[in-house]
């Protein structure tokens, strides 16, 4: 039954971790922009002289 708790406890500890990341993210503006790097592959880039 001790192991149900530790358990409980480390997966709410792993929640709050990502939970964290995903507004840290958020607010360096890591999602800003989700089209134009799908975009850039269809570009050709210019060659080199």
């Amino acid at each position: 039954m001790q192991i149900i708790f530790f358990m409980i406890g480390v997966s709410l500890l792993m929640a709050l971790g990502f939970l964290g990341a995903f507004f840290w993210s958020m607010s360096k503006g890591q999602n800003d922009d989700l089209h134009t790097p799908a975009m850039r592959i269809l570009f050709e880039d210019k060659e080199p002289n």
